[in-house]
């Protein structure tokens, strides 16, 4: 069977959110990041490099891997691949939780051919949409739900790890305004203002749970958001670097070149010579 390789955008049809990884075509980066639900990531073609809580888990054809909510997590995907994606709403297992939180066992597995049957008929009968599609991929999903609930739930749950969840979430608030206003010059005493911490508290907790100093995690945002924008424009590094908070272009390409190995323009040539 073949797939399609383009981006399948969800809609309010289903209780859960599926779609083609966004780094199919290889040179991409997703930066340090977390969220309230579980993902599943499942490689059809290709492989791409995961890492949770900065352990690399390499993934490749026919291997997948489970992300909890409030797990901080980075991709890289240098070259192209076909993944699929599912993201499910913590909430969905709210029944099956015995602890604050309800947690998978994070690591690469394989060779599961049932649980990799499942999300291709739901990939394919959501791609075609036929008339009661949404049925259909329904009833592929809460089979899906069953096999993580009896196969791949923890059922020893470290305190440290709830602990960790704990303050991510508040963390969650804090990153989702970094990621709309990142453009602005948002310190880190503005921000501790805005939601009612000390700068120094915050910085701790950015630095205890989530592995890096806000500064940093601030420049990783702004530097992906250019990444974006140098790949899909023809803007000048100049005008990329002011449309993603920097404050002029040698500050964007010590950031890029920091992160990537090169100089924004010469990455930028590689690849439109690879074309």
């Amino acid at each position: 069977m073949e797939f399609k390789h383009e981006l399948v955008v969800p809609n309010n049809d289903l209780p859960f959110r599926m779609f083609v990884f966004e780094g199919k075509n290889g040179n991409y980066q997703v930066v340090k990041h977390w969220h309230n639900t579980v993902e599943l990531f499942l490689v059809f073609e290709g492989n791409i490099d995961f890492y949770i809580n900065s352990l690399h888990y390499p993934i490749s054809k026919n291997q997948f891997i489970l992300v909890n909510s409030n797990e901080i997590h980075s991709i890289e995907a240098p070259r192209e691949n076909f993944t699929i994606v599912i993201q499910i709403p913590q909430e969905t297992f709210e029944a099956y939780r015995e602890e604050e939180y309800i947690l998978f066992k994070s690591t690469r597995y394989e060779e599961d051919s049932e649980l990799i049957g499942l999300i291709r008929n739901m990939y394919r009968v959501y791609a075609e949409k036929k008339y009661g599609y949404e049925l259909e991929v329904k009833s592929f999903f809460y089979k899906l739900l069953h096999i993580l609930i009896i196969k791949y739930k923890e059922k020893d749950i470290d305190k440290e790890r709830i602990r960790q969840n704990r303050q991510l979430e508040k963390l969650s608030h804090i990153t989702e305004y970094i990621q709309e206003c990142y453009r602005e010059d948002i310190t880190l005493e503005s921000i501790a203002s805005k939601f009612g911490f000390s700068p120094t508290y915050l910085s701790r907790i950015f630095q205890k749970y989530a592995k890096i100093n806000y500064k940093s995690y601030l420049l990783d945002v702004r530097v992906q958001h250019g990444f974006k924008e140098l790949m899909n424009t023809d803007k000048t590094v100049g005008e990329i670097a002011e449309n993603n908070g920097f404050p002029d272009s040698r500050s964007f390409s010590k950031a890029f070149m920091k992160r990537y190995g090169v100089l924004p323009s010469v990455y930028r040539k590689e690849v439109k010579s690879r074309k």
